[in-house]
């Protein structure tokens, strides 16, 4: 296991194939289809398929990605969790999510805060963006608390999302 942050209650750790079935359900959700958009999983092979295409191709290429998010005294994976780099964005973009059940527990802030530190304190960014659905009003109060700021509208992948900016020294 490759753990790469550990806060109060919760591991951060790499993604691995055996992780298929916990994607499989994460990307099933009702608000993961609903914010981020339907990936079209419909099996452990599919779940496979965007592990290696996703976070660890991420690792390989970019020595980062996004992290499996597991309560820290049981191994129990609550979601995900990590950074990305995507082609229309010039900064490394943060991005988290949940199964419902775990939501309004404060793990996803407990997990983001600890990404946001990592990038600045680890990987030297001097600015991290994020993005979300316009209508994810959950995500948008996170990314205030995290100390983001509304940058502007953005157009990808056919839809319309928030921008949002935090500057190491903020």
């Amino acid at each position: 296991m490759s753990i790469i942050l550990e806060t109060e209650r919760l591991v951060l750790r790499k993604f691995n194939i055996t992780d298929a079935p916990f994607i499989l359900e994460l990307l099933n959700t009702s608000t993961w289809k609903q914010y981020i958009g339907d990936r079209g999983l419909t099996s452990i092979a599919d779940a496979q398929t965007y592990l290696v295409k996703v976070p660890l191709m991420n690792y390989a290429v970019n020595g980062f990605g996004l992290y499996m998010v597991e309560l820290r005294g049981s191994g129990e994976p609550i979601g995900m969790c990590g950074l990305l780099k995507r082609e229309y964005l010039a900064h490394l973009d943060i991005g988290y999510a949940l199964l419902p059940q775990y939501e309004g527990n404060g793990y996803a802030y407990e997990a983001a805060a600890a990404t946001v530190e990592y990038s600045f304190n680890q990987l030297n960014q001097q600015t991290l963006a994020a993005i979300t659905n316009i209508q994810n009003q959950r995500s948008i109060k996170l990314l205030n608390k995290l100390g983001f700021t509304y940058d502007k509208n953005i157009w990808a992948d056919g839809h319309e999302l928030m921008m949002f900016i935090k500057d190491a020294e903020s």
